[in-house]
């Protein structure tokens, strides 16, 4: 049983890695839409590439959204009003007609002409509210079909024009006087009937709705139906009119009958292959190509937790309106893995997660060929992300290429620009005004995850940092020797292709535990007096190595990253404290080296290897008397031959090439730094 136990606890980072694997597979899948695949892909106006297609089953021919949204037009057009009428206000205004029309018209006028008088009005009346006076002016055209609803019974028939509307009724007035010949009465009957008149009829908006709604919805969504084993479309035929309609109907079909209950087991096992296979390939890359990753859980969590909240929100955008797709900023992506990583971790983890999201979305070659495309940008034009500058530029190129991309699959898909649909490119604008949200992103994955990107690398290169300071203060030979260290290890960095930005602060903090006791190392010894006199060379040696245990300590308490940690650990790797030794030596043969022996580890990243090659050839540089080129070349050439000898970097990934080329660039500089020039004749 502890056998099993010690196996699992060995093997704890691998079976952590497992589980991780196995959830994201099966979140991801989790996260699909749930719906079947059509295997052919086709395009409007293109040839059909595959062999001849059958219908597989019999099928209904969908309509096209536009010839829907054809029908609902007209139908909409030509859709019935509904006004309720009130027949008690015709029959109240007639007896209001009769108390008015006495007070209206003198007494004095003969009885046969005060009849026909009574009479025209009464037609007036009869005219006005033949269909009925509307109680306001609606925005309907005039042909529009109206009935008159009396108690929901239907009354009268008619257009919309013959409804009457009140700025109408002088007009009805004029017309009947003068057919009646009574044109003389005009200002009396329209003073009669100016304040007598009110409207009748209201509209029946929420009736009219219902009845538009039932209408809409006995729309017929198919036309016709293709017989199983039928003969769809030939090779080589040009997928266009109802081809094209018949194909997306087949595939509308085809993937709501393959998601069924029978085989949905099979669907979703097939898609767990995929996405396993696609998240296998990443570890794989990362094993074989950064293994410093791969044995970081923590950064393998960090990269598949990235892809996972990728496709969340791909598919979250994908099932609220597809139209919006080209807003969600893939690029963030490799922008966030190469800030943490690299350019090539990124490019590779950004191609994987656009493969899985062409599952999901519409149209999938043109997406994963603009996302791809993109993201290679991406990777090639931003450079130092810790400059503003750089990533406004960046994110204008990758707007430009989705822009570009976009029209070019636009015309070969359409043929023309004219129903190019322009607020797409809105859309890409948005997505790139999104992905500037990568600078607080990366500063809260460095507080979730403990990582550390370059806009971080950048705050701790500032000499006017309070540790800097107290360094500076504290002491003042060791900050100036720290200094030259990070300019000689940054070019030997940029020489040989590692991180300069990380080096040059490893170099600036790699000897801070000197603060603790800093009289003790010889650069910041400004009275003459060497403290080491008065102690024993073991005494001596173990002050001098406790400045890499104190730095640690140090650097905790004002929590460096540990990336930068790294570089205070192993800046002497398993080295002596040489002049101690001889001289414990000299005084007792049996001395002990590990008594004078730093704890290590040795340099394990081509970074700490080139940093501690310059912090010794710094600082023996100093003991140089009258330096000239051939003392500095076999100067440097011994110092660094001595760590090789002695193993220092058999953990790191630096070869045998790239260090010669660092002590090329470290003979350059400490050339330069002792001015080395011709002798001129006296």
């Amino acid at each position: 049983m502890s056998n099993f136990i010690n196996k699992l606890y060995r093997n704890h980072s691998l079976i952590y890695k497992g589980l991780l694997f196995i959830c994201t597979t099966f979140l991801i899948v989790y996260l699909f839409p749930k719906t079947g695949k059509f295997k052919y892909n086709f395009e409007k106006g293109k040839p059909w590439q595959s062999e001849n297609l059958y219908a597989p089953f019999n099928f209904a021919i969908k309509k096209s959204n536009e010839e829907i949204e054809a029908e609902k037009k007209t139908i909409s057009e030509h859709s019935t009003l509904f006004f309720n009428v009130d027949v008690s206000i015709e029959n109240e205004i007639k007896n209001l007609y009769r108390n008015q029309f006495k007070n209206t018209f003198s007494d004095s006028l003969p009885k046969l002409e005060s009849n026909i008088l009574f009479k025209t009005g009464e037609q007036i009346i009869d005219k006005l509210y033949f269909f009925g006076v509307l109680s306001e002016n609606y925005n309907f055209t005039d042909n529009k079909t109206v009935i008159i609803l009396e108690d929901r019974i239907e009354k009268h028939t008619t257009k919309y024009a013959n409804l009457i509307h009140q700025e109408q009724v002088s007009s009805i007035i004029n017309d009947v006087l003068a057919e009646q010949k009574q044109g003389s009465y005009k200002t009396e009957f329209t003073a009669l009937f100016f304040d007598l008149i009110q409207p009748n009829l209201t509209y029946d908006k929420s009736f009219t709705e219902r009845v538009l709604k039932e209408d809409l919805d006995k729309i017929a969504y198919s036309r016709g139906s293709i017989k199983k084993e039928t003969l769809i479309i030939s090779k080589g035929e040009i997928i266009e009119g109802d081809k094209y309609q018949i194909l997306e109907s087949l595939k509308s079909e085809y993937e709501s009958q393959v998601w069924s209950a029978s085989n949905y087991n099979w669907i979703l096992f097939a898609y767990t292959l995929l996405v396993s296979l696609a998240l296998l390939m990443l570890l794989l890359f990362l094993r074989k190509y950064r293994l410093d990753v791969f044995e970081n859980n923590t950064k393998v969590t960090f990269i598949f937790f990235n892809i996972l909240l990728m496709v969340f929100i791909t598919t979250f955008v994908v099932n609220y309106n597809s139209k919006y797709i080209y807003v969600v900023p893939i690029c963030i992506l490799p922008l966030v893995f190469k800030a943490f990583f690299d350019a090539r971790l990124g490019m590779f983890a950004h191609v994987i997660t656009v493969l899985l999201l062409g599952s999901i979305v519409p149209n999938s070659y043109e997406y994963m060929f603009l996302q791809i495309i993109a993201g290679i940008v991406t990777i090639l034009t931003v450079s130092e992300l810790y400059k503003r500058a750089n990533l406004f530029i960046s994110v204008g190129q990758i707007t430009l290429i989705y822009i570009i991309a976009y029209f070019a699959f636009f015309v070969i898909h359409e043929g023309s620009v004219d129903t190019i649909k322009w607020e797409t490119f809105i859309w890409f604008i948005l997505c790139g005004l999104a992905t500037l949200f990568v600078q607080p992103l990366i500063y809260i994955y460095e507080k979730l995850f403990g990582l550390v990107s370059d806009v971080s690398l950048l705050e701790l290169s500032d000499t006017n940092s309070k540790l800097l300071k107290e360094l500076s203060n504290k002491a003042p030979g060791t900050f100036h020797h720290s200094l030259n260290v990070a300019n000689l290890a940054e070019s030997c960095a940029n020489e040989v292709g590692a991180n300069a930005m990380l080096i040059r602060v490893g170099a600036l903090y790699h000897d801070i535990g000197k603060m603790k006791n800093p009289t003790y190392f010889i650069e910041n010894q400004s009275t003459g007096i060497n403290p080491h006199d008065e102690l024993s060379s073991k005494e001596s040696a173990r002050i001098i190595i406790e400045h890499v245990i104190a730095g640690i300590e140090i650097a905790k308490k004002y929590n460096l990253p540990d990336r930068v940690i790294d570089f205070i650990r192993t800046h002497h790797g398993t080295s002596m404290v040489y002049y101690f030794y001889i001289k414990e030596k000299e005084l007792e043969q049996g001395a002990d080296k590990s008594d004078f022996s730093y704890p290590g580890p040795k340099p394990f990243s081509k970074e700490t290897a080139i940093l501690m090659m310059c912090d010794s050839v710094e600082a023996a540089s100093k003991s140089l008397k009258e330096p000239t080129s051939t003392k500095i070349d076999s100067f440097v050439e011994n110092n660094i031959n001595k760590q090789i000898d002695e193993g220092q970097f058999l953990n790191a990934n630096i070869t045998f090439k790239e260090i010669q080329s660092i002590k090329k660039v470290l003979k350059h500089k400490l050339a330069n730094i002792y001015h080395l020039r011709i002798e001129y004749p006296e």
